[in-house]
């Protein structure tokens, strides 16, 4: 079964650590992205989120939100599966949204991503 705490690498280099996991599937913990909007260097921003609870058998979903709020005006959800594979090797699969502020309603269009 996966295991959702751990230190996380993705395939462009950034972390994430789940630290804390809780038994009603409540987790919390750390990202260190590599990517930033604005080309500075990386920092780290926290998240918080939920793993579908599972019995003893299945492949959980799971889903967090990052606020990078320390060097960007941005928030990104995540939302994923965990699966293992046959070498028993844990990988997390997920898809993003990154909603990025702008200053007007005229400017909505532009502001996800």
């Amino acid at each position: 079964q996966c295991q959702l705490n751990g230190l996380w690498r993705n395939d462009q280099g950034s972390l994430m650590e789940i630290s804390v996991l809780r038994d009603n599937g409540d987790f919390q913990g750390q990202y260190l992205t590599r990517v930033t909007l604005s080309g500075g260097c990386a920092q780290i921003s926290p998240l918080k989120g939920a793993q579908q609870q599972l019995g003893e058998e299945g492949w959980p979903t799971f889903a967090f939100s990052v606020r990078w709020d320390k060097f960007s005006n941005a928030t990104t959800a995540f939302v994923g599966q965990c699966f293992v594979d046959a070498a028993g090797r844990e990988t997390l699969t997920t898809m993003w949204l990154l909603r990025e502020a702008v200053g007007s309603l005229e400017e909505d269009w532009k502001a996800t991503r």
